[in-house]
């Protein structure tokens, strides 16, 4: 009796109704017609919750009411009227589906909701940890311009436990920093044993008068990730669009071209 209480309890939470629903159903199903008070002990449900329930249990086609001298008796009705909430829910999803491609309409007129282009907006600390984990599902190479060492915005263990990542994937990147960056990475050298280079990427300076660097960018992929932080501002920004990533790449060469290998470090 246990498994097949708790089958019909089950089944219809499944339809959105409530385990209340359920028990008062079985009670009506298992003792016949009752009044609201015989409901309430053989369900166990307490008489004003159910005189709240029984608008749901008549508009679910579960139960049906017979006026009897200045009382109301509650039957079960048949449980194959269920097929009629079933048939309600079949059409409610069909219109939802139909009504979805006037969403997609809507929606691609706005250019960060657009199917070729997603943009993502990331805050603080955890929000630049996410991007970074993001660009170890890279299946590019990855190429970055950088102003200052990441670990800045995300703290040192969090960035031994990404170069670890970046190192045991394999994967390449070409990074361009600047004067900064140097100078970032020499103030944090003190507090860090063993500080070294990231396996996999390659270093090349530019200086400042051929081009400024004024925060760092990531491109993977059809991602472009932009990153700043200043004081308590840390922010990021993905967008995901192929023509935007491709454009990008094409800058990133040019300034490559000038920059020179990085020995300073």
């Amino acid at each position: 009796m246990q498994t097949d209480v708790a089958a019909v309890r089950t089944y219809f939470a499944k339809l959105g109704l409530e385990q209340e629903i359920a028990d008062i159903y079985l009670a009506l199903y298992a003792h016949g017609p009752q009044t609201i008070s015989a409901l309430a002990r053989t369900s166990g449900v307490e008489r004003t919750r159910i005189y709240r329930l029984i608008d749901k249990l008549l508009s679910s086609n579960l139960v049906e009411v017979e006026s009897h001298y200045k009382r109301g008796i509650i039957k079960a009705a048949p449980i194959a009227n269920l097929r009629i909430l079933i048939h309600e829910r079949e059409q409610e999803l069909k219109n939802l589906s139909d009504e979805l491609e006037l969403m997609e309409r809507v929606l691609s007129r706005n250019s960060i909701s657009n199917p070729a282009t997603r943009v993502q907006f990331y805050k603080g600390p955890e929000g630049i940890r996410q991007m970074l984990w993001n660009e170890l599902q890279a299946t590019s190479d990855v190429v970055s311009f950088a102003y200052r060492i990441l670990d800045e915005a995300t703290g040192r263990a969090f960035m031994e436990r990404w170069a670890a990542a970046f190192e045991e994937k394999g994967l390449d990147e070409r990074l361009i920093i600047n004067d900064e960056f140097v100078t970032s990475w020499r103030e944090n050298k003190p507090q860090v044993k063993n500080q070294r280079r990231i396996g996999g990427i390659v270093y090349h300076h530019i200086p400042e008068e051929d081009f400024k660097i004024s925060h760092s960018c990531t491109v993977y992929d059809d991602v472009t990730a932009y990153f700043h932080w200043k004081d308590k501002e840390v922010f990021g920004i993905e967008i995901h669009n192929t023509e935007i990533a491709a454009t990008q790449r094409q800058f990133f060469e040019l300034i490559w071209a000038k920059s020179q290998p990085e020995t300073r470090f």
